[in-house]
Protein backbone atom coordinates (compact mmCIF):
# COMPACT_ATOMS: atom_id res chain seq x y z
CA UNK A 1 0.00 0.00 0.00
CA UNK A 2 1.41 3.46 -0.95
CA UNK A 3 -0.14 6.59 0.59
CA UNK A 4 0.91 10.21 -0.94
CA UNK A 5 1.17 13.24 1.34
CA UNK A 6 -0.30 16.18 -0.37
CA UNK A 7 1.74 19.25 1.32
CA UNK A 8 5.27 17.60 0.59
CA UNK A 9 6.84 16.86 -2.72
CA UNK A 10 10.73 17.64 -3.20
CA UNK A 11 14.06 15.84 -2.30
CA UNK A 12 15.18 18.32 0.56
CA UNK A 13 14.42 15.74 3.42
CA UNK A 14 10.47 15.90 3.62
CA UNK A 15 8.58 13.33 3.65
CA UNK A 16 6.11 12.78 0.22
CA UNK A 17 4.76 9.35 1.18
CA UNK A 18 4.19 5.83 3.27
CA UNK A 19 4.68 2.64 2.23
CA UNK A 20 4.04 -0.80 3.83
CA UNK A 21 6.94 -3.19 4.21
CA UNK A 22 4.53 -5.42 1.96
CA UNK A 23 4.55 -2.89 -0.81
CA UNK A 24 8.39 -2.18 -0.29
CA UNK A 25 9.09 -6.02 -0.89
CA UNK A 26 6.60 -6.15 -4.16
CA UNK A 27 8.23 -3.34 -5.63
CA UNK A 28 11.62 -4.63 -5.12
CA UNK A 29 10.87 -8.31 -5.74
CA UNK A 30 12.59 -9.47 -2.21
CA UNK A 31 11.40 -11.51 0.21
CA UNK A 32 9.38 -10.19 3.06
CA UNK A 33 9.73 -11.56 6.96
CA UNK A 34 7.95 -9.84 9.06
CA UNK A 35 4.99 -8.10 9.81
CA UNK A 36 3.78 -6.79 6.12
CA UNK A 37 1.57 -3.97 7.53
CA UNK A 38 4.64 -2.15 9.32
CA UNK A 39 4.62 1.58 7.51
CA UNK A 40 7.24 3.27 7.23
CA UNK A 41 7.74 7.00 5.28
CA UNK A 42 11.45 7.90 5.06
CA UNK A 43 14.99 6.58 4.99
CA UNK A 44 17.17 6.79 7.23
CA UNK A 45 20.92 5.12 8.24
CA UNK A 46 21.06 1.73 10.96
CA UNK A 47 22.06 3.92 14.26
CA UNK A 48 19.43 7.12 14.18
CA UNK A 49 16.43 5.05 12.09
CA UNK A 50 12.74 5.12 13.73
CA UNK A 51 10.21 3.13 13.08
CA UNK A 52 8.65 5.04 10.64
CA UNK A 53 12.15 4.64 8.56
CA UNK A 54 13.81 2.02 5.72
CA UNK A 55 16.90 1.27 6.46
CA UNK A 56 19.75 -1.20 4.79
CA UNK A 57 22.52 -3.79 5.71
CA UNK A 58 25.38 -3.97 3.05
CA UNK A 59 27.95 -6.52 5.29
CA UNK A 60 28.30 -8.40 8.55
CA UNK A 61 30.43 -5.38 9.94
CA UNK A 62 27.22 -3.64 10.30
CA UNK A 63 26.13 -6.76 12.24
CA UNK A 64 25.93 -4.90 15.60
CA UNK A 65 24.08 -2.07 13.83
CA UNK A 66 21.58 -4.26 12.17
CA UNK A 67 20.98 -5.74 15.61
CA UNK A 68 20.04 -2.56 17.62
CA UNK A 69 18.58 -0.68 14.84
CA UNK A 70 14.97 0.94 15.55
CA UNK A 71 13.99 0.59 11.97
CA UNK A 72 10.43 -0.59 10.70
CA UNK A 73 12.04 -1.98 7.63
CA UNK A 74 15.33 -3.25 6.72
CA UNK A 75 16.63 -4.63 3.69
CA UNK A 76 19.50 -7.52 4.01
CA UNK A 77 21.39 -9.62 1.58
CA UNK A 78 21.01 -13.49 1.80
CA UNK A 79 23.91 -14.19 4.19
CA UNK A 80 22.07 -12.12 6.81
CA UNK A 81 18.35 -12.80 6.05
CA UNK A 82 19.07 -14.79 9.47
CA UNK A 83 20.93 -12.86 11.94
CA UNK A 84 19.55 -10.92 14.77
CA UNK A 85 17.47 -7.99 14.59
CA UNK A 86 15.19 -5.97 16.37
CA UNK A 87 13.66 -4.41 13.49
CA UNK A 88 9.75 -4.94 12.61
CA UNK A 89 10.19 -6.18 8.96
CA UNK A 90 13.14 -6.87 7.11
CA UNK A 91 12.96 -7.74 3.13
CA UNK A 92 16.02 -9.80 1.18
CA UNK A 93 17.60 -8.65 -1.48
CA UNK A 94 20.11 -8.77 -3.72
CA UNK A 95 21.96 -5.87 -3.57
CA UNK A 96 20.52 -3.24 -0.63
CA UNK A 97 22.42 -0.18 -1.33
CA UNK A 98 20.59 -0.73 -4.91
CA UNK A 99 18.15 -1.58 -3.66
CA UNK A 100 17.20 1.43 -1.86
CA UNK A 101 18.35 3.75 -4.99
CA UNK A 102 14.86 2.35 -6.35
CA UNK A 103 13.05 3.68 -3.47
CA UNK A 104 14.28 6.79 -2.83
CA UNK A 105 12.69 8.95 -5.49
CA UNK A 106 9.38 7.13 -4.05
CA UNK A 107 10.24 8.59 -0.87
CA UNK A 108 11.70 11.89 -1.88
CA UNK A 109 10.39 13.09 -5.33
CA UNK A 110 12.57 15.22 -7.54
CA UNK A 111 11.09 19.15 -6.98
CA UNK A 112 9.33 19.86 -10.67
CA UNK A 113 10.67 23.03 -12.18
CA UNK A 114 8.47 25.62 -14.21
CA UNK A 115 10.38 26.10 -17.72
CA UNK A 116 10.72 29.93 -18.05
CA UNK A 117 12.85 32.44 -17.94
CA UNK A 118 13.15 35.13 -14.72
CA UNK A 119 12.91 38.84 -16.19
CA UNK A 120 16.61 39.52 -14.70
CA UNK A 121 18.31 37.18 -17.48
CA UNK A 122 20.28 38.39 -20.29
CA UNK A 123 20.71 36.49 -23.22
CA UNK A 124 23.24 37.77 -25.61
CA UNK A 125 23.17 38.55 -30.06
CA UNK A 126 22.66 34.99 -31.68
CA UNK A 127 21.90 32.83 -28.43
CA UNK A 128 19.19 30.10 -29.12
CA UNK A 129 17.54 28.63 -26.34
CA UNK A 130 15.55 25.31 -27.03
CA UNK A 131 12.00 24.25 -25.66
CA UNK A 132 11.02 23.98 -22.01
CA UNK A 133 14.37 25.53 -20.96
CA UNK A 134 14.23 27.05 -17.16
CA UNK A 135 16.52 30.37 -16.93
CA UNK A 136 16.78 31.58 -12.81
CA UNK A 137 17.22 35.03 -11.96
CA UNK A 138 21.04 37.15 -13.18
CA UNK A 139 21.56 34.48 -15.66
CA UNK A 140 23.92 35.68 -18.32
CA UNK A 141 24.01 33.77 -21.29
CA UNK A 142 26.75 34.78 -23.78
CA UNK A 143 26.38 36.16 -27.59
CA UNK A 144 25.88 32.59 -29.69
CA UNK A 145 25.79 29.99 -26.82
CA UNK A 146 22.74 27.59 -27.53
CA UNK A 147 21.00 26.45 -24.64
CA UNK A 148 19.09 22.82 -25.17
CA UNK A 149 15.90 21.72 -24.48
CA UNK A 150 14.80 21.39 -20.65
CA UNK A 151 18.38 22.45 -19.43
CA UNK A 152 18.42 24.03 -16.26
CA UNK A 153 20.19 26.85 -15.24
CA UNK A 154 20.38 28.27 -11.74
CA UNK A 155 20.56 32.31 -10.12
CA UNK A 156 23.67 34.40 -11.00
CA UNK A 157 25.43 31.55 -13.19
CA UNK A 158 27.03 32.74 -16.46
CA UNK A 159 27.54 31.07 -19.53
CA UNK A 160 29.86 32.54 -21.92
CA UNK A 161 29.75 33.21 -26.01
CA UNK A 162 29.53 30.21 -27.90
CA UNK A 163 29.00 27.77 -25.47
CA UNK A 164 26.84 24.46 -26.28
CA UNK A 165 25.15 22.98 -23.27
CA UNK A 166 23.34 19.89 -24.36
CA UNK A 167 19.55 18.56 -23.31
CA UNK A 168 18.50 17.52 -20.19
CA UNK A 169 21.39 19.53 -18.72
CA UNK A 170 21.48 20.74 -14.97
CA UNK A 171 23.67 23.71 -13.93
CA UNK A 172 23.09 25.08 -10.49
CA UNK A 173 23.65 28.66 -9.47
CA UNK A 174 26.72 30.37 -9.39
CA UNK A 175 28.62 28.19 -12.17
CA UNK A 176 30.79 29.55 -14.42
CA UNK A 177 31.32 28.30 -17.89
CA UNK A 178 33.82 29.88 -19.83
CA UNK A 179 33.58 31.09 -23.88
CA UNK A 180 33.65 27.78 -26.21
CA UNK A 181 33.13 25.23 -23.51
CA UNK A 182 30.83 22.46 -25.15
CA UNK A 183 28.50 20.10 -22.31
CA UNK A 184 26.67 17.18 -23.52
CA UNK A 185 23.27 15.85 -22.46
CA UNK A 186 22.01 15.54 -18.72
CA UNK A 187 25.19 17.13 -17.81
CA UNK A 188 25.26 18.43 -14.35
CA UNK A 189 27.73 20.87 -12.96
CA UNK A 190 27.40 21.75 -8.95
CA UNK A 191 27.83 25.65 -7.57
CA UNK A 192 31.36 27.17 -7.61
CA UNK A 193 32.21 24.78 -10.10
CA UNK A 194 34.66 26.25 -13.16
CA UNK A 195 34.56 24.94 -16.87
CA UNK A 196 36.71 26.54 -19.07
CA UNK A 197 39.11 28.42 -17.41
CA UNK A 198 42.47 28.61 -18.80
CA UNK A 199 45.05 26.47 -17.52
CA UNK A 200 48.46 26.71 -15.68
CA UNK A 201 50.80 27.14 -18.92
CA UNK A 202 53.55 29.95 -19.13
CA UNK A 203 56.78 30.43 -20.46
CA UNK A 204 59.64 32.27 -19.11
CA UNK A 205 60.86 35.08 -21.44
CA UNK A 206 62.45 38.56 -21.08
CA UNK A 207 62.49 38.10 -17.26
CA UNK A 208 58.97 37.23 -16.95
CA UNK A 209 56.47 34.35 -16.73
CA UNK A 210 54.83 34.77 -20.40
CA UNK A 211 51.17 33.66 -20.01
CA UNK A 212 50.74 30.65 -23.26
CA UNK A 213 47.39 31.45 -24.84
CA UNK A 214 45.14 28.98 -24.65
CA UNK A 215 43.00 28.25 -27.54
CA UNK A 216 41.85 24.67 -26.96
CA UNK A 217 38.54 23.76 -25.63
CA UNK A 218 36.91 22.38 -22.75
CA UNK A 219 34.68 19.48 -23.72
CA UNK A 220 32.57 17.52 -20.80
CA UNK A 221 30.62 14.42 -22.47
CA UNK A 222 27.04 13.49 -21.70
CA UNK A 223 25.70 12.03 -17.93
CA UNK A 224 28.91 13.80 -16.76
CA UNK A 225 28.80 15.28 -13.13
CA UNK A 226 30.55 17.67 -11.42
CA UNK A 227 30.79 19.08 -8.05
CA UNK A 228 30.58 22.00 -6.08
CA UNK A 229 33.85 24.37 -6.42
CA UNK A 230 35.38 21.78 -8.99
CA UNK A 231 37.89 23.79 -11.82
CA UNK A 232 38.36 22.16 -15.23
CA UNK A 233 40.43 23.79 -17.45
CA UNK A 234 40.14 24.33 -20.87
CA UNK A 235 43.09 22.78 -23.24
CA UNK A 236 46.19 25.25 -24.09
CA UNK A 237 46.09 23.83 -27.95
CA UNK A 238 44.81 20.22 -27.61
CA UNK A 239 40.77 19.81 -26.14
CA UNK A 240 40.50 18.77 -22.05
CA UNK A 241 38.01 16.47 -22.42
CA UNK A 242 35.62 14.70 -19.33
CA UNK A 243 33.79 11.17 -20.88
CA UNK A 244 30.45 10.11 -20.81
CA UNK A 245 29.84 9.06 -17.17
CA UNK A 246 32.26 10.46 -15.32
CA UNK A 247 31.46 11.56 -11.83
CA UNK A 248 33.71 13.86 -10.14
CA UNK A 249 33.50 14.99 -6.44
CA UNK A 250 34.04 18.54 -5.25
CA UNK A 251 36.90 20.83 -4.77
CA UNK A 252 38.97 18.86 -7.77
CA UNK A 253 41.53 20.48 -10.20
CA UNK A 254 41.61 19.28 -13.49
CA UNK A 255 44.34 20.55 -15.75
CA UNK A 256 44.56 21.74 -19.68
CA UNK A 257 44.51 19.24 -22.09
CA UNK A 258 43.91 16.36 -19.55
CA UNK A 259 41.77 13.49 -21.50
CA UNK A 260 39.31 11.78 -18.92
CA UNK A 261 38.35 8.03 -19.73
CA UNK A 262 34.30 7.17 -19.73
CA UNK A 263 32.53 6.10 -16.10
CA UNK A 264 35.35 7.25 -13.74
CA UNK A 265 34.99 8.08 -10.50
CA UNK A 266 37.20 10.98 -9.06
CA UNK A 267 36.90 12.32 -5.41
CA UNK A 268 37.46 15.11 -3.43
CA UNK A 269 40.27 17.49 -3.71
CA UNK A 270 42.35 15.22 -6.30
CA UNK A 271 44.17 17.50 -8.49
CA UNK A 272 45.56 16.13 -12.11
CA UNK A 273 47.98 17.89 -14.14
CA UNK A 274 47.97 19.17 -17.58
CA UNK A 275 47.88 16.67 -20.42
CA UNK A 276 47.32 13.61 -17.82
CA UNK A 277 45.38 11.11 -19.44
CA UNK A 278 43.14 8.86 -17.06
CA UNK A 279 41.59 5.99 -18.65
CA UNK A 280 37.87 4.43 -18.80
CA UNK A 281 36.68 3.05 -15.69
CA UNK A 282 39.66 4.47 -13.54
CA UNK A 283 39.16 5.15 -9.43
CA UNK A 284 40.81 8.32 -8.46
CA UNK A 285 40.39 7.99 -4.35
CA UNK A 286 40.45 11.81 -2.55
CA UNK A 287 43.67 14.15 -2.71
CA UNK A 288 45.36 11.84 -5.16
CA UNK A 289 47.85 14.19 -7.05
CA UNK A 290 48.26 12.59 -10.23
CA UNK A 291 51.69 14.05 -12.09
CA UNK A 292 51.53 15.58 -15.96
CA UNK A 293 52.16 14.14 -19.18
CA UNK A 294 51.48 10.55 -17.63
CA UNK A 295 48.90 7.79 -18.33
CA UNK A 296 46.80 5.58 -15.97
CA UNK A 297 45.69 2.73 -17.77
CA UNK A 298 41.88 1.44 -17.73
CA UNK A 299 39.70 0.17 -14.92
CA UNK A 300 43.13 1.30 -12.74
CA UNK A 301 42.31 2.39 -8.34
CA UNK A 302 44.65 5.16 -7.51
CA UNK A 303 44.71 5.14 -3.50
CA UNK A 304 43.64 8.76 -1.18
CA UNK A 305 46.74 11.07 -1.24
CA UNK A 306 48.62 8.91 -3.62
CA UNK A 307 51.68 10.85 -5.25
CA UNK A 308 51.46 9.46 -8.73
CA UNK A 309 54.85 10.74 -10.89
CA UNK A 310 54.60 7.87 -13.67
CA UNK A 311 52.62 5.83 -15.89
CA UNK A 312 50.09 3.14 -14.29
CA UNK A 313 48.90 -0.17 -15.67
CA UNK A 314 45.64 -0.64 -16.97
CA UNK A 315 43.95 -2.55 -13.56
CA UNK A 316 46.28 -2.14 -11.39
CA UNK A 317 45.54 -0.26 -7.72
CA UNK A 318 48.66 2.05 -6.56
CA UNK A 319 48.98 3.66 -3.72
CA UNK A 320 51.56 5.62 -1.62
CA UNK A 321 54.09 8.77 -2.18
CA UNK A 322 55.32 8.07 -4.62
CA UNK A 323 52.69 5.75 -5.78
CA UNK A 324 53.82 2.25 -6.81
CA UNK A 325 51.50 -1.27 -6.60
CA UNK A 326 49.59 -1.23 -3.84
CA UNK A 327 51.19 -4.55 -1.97
CA UNK A 328 54.57 -3.06 -2.79
CA UNK A 329 53.66 0.43 -1.28
CA UNK A 330 52.36 -1.75 2.19
CA UNK A 331 55.77 -3.32 2.27
CA UNK A 332 57.75 -0.19 2.28
CA UNK A 333 55.49 1.45 4.75
CA UNK A 334 55.88 -1.58 6.97
CA UNK A 335 59.38 -1.68 6.77
CA UNK A 336 59.40 1.88 7.25
CA UNK A 337 57.63 1.58 10.64
CA UNK A 338 59.72 -1.39 11.99
CA UNK A 339 62.83 1.13 11.11
CA UNK A 340 62.30 2.95 14.82
CA UNK A 341 63.01 -0.32 16.66
CA UNK A 342 65.81 -1.18 14.44
CA UNK A 343 67.28 1.73 15.45
CA UNK A 344 67.13 1.77 18.98
CA UNK A 345 68.63 -1.48 18.59
CA UNK A 346 71.30 -0.47 16.73
CA UNK A 347 72.03 2.28 19.18
CA UNK A 348 72.33 0.47 22.05
CA UNK A 349 74.80 -1.49 20.45
CA UNK A 350 76.29 1.56 20.05
CA UNK A 351 76.30 2.19 23.29
CA UNK A 352 77.90 -0.73 24.57
CA UNK A 353 80.98 -1.20 21.92
CA UNK A 354 82.31 2.50 23.39
CA UNK A 355 82.09 1.16 26.77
Amino acid sequence: MIRTDEQTSSNSGERACTLTAGAIADKLRGELRGDKETIVSGVAPLDRATPKDVSFVSSGRYAPLFRDTKAGVVLVPADLADAPSSALSRIIVNKPHEALMGLLPVFYPARERSAGIKPTVRIGRGAKIGNGVTLDDHVVIGEGASIGDGVWIGSNTVVGDGVQIGAGSELFPNVTVYAGTILGERVRAHSGSVLGSDGFGYVFKGGEHARIPHIGRCIIENDVEVGANTTIDRGSIDDTTIGAGTKIDNLVQVGHNVRIGRLCLIMAQVGIAGSAEIGDGCVLAGQAGIGGHITIGAGAKIAGQAGVFGDVPEGESWSGYPARPHRESLRATGALFKLSGMMKSLEQLLEDKQR
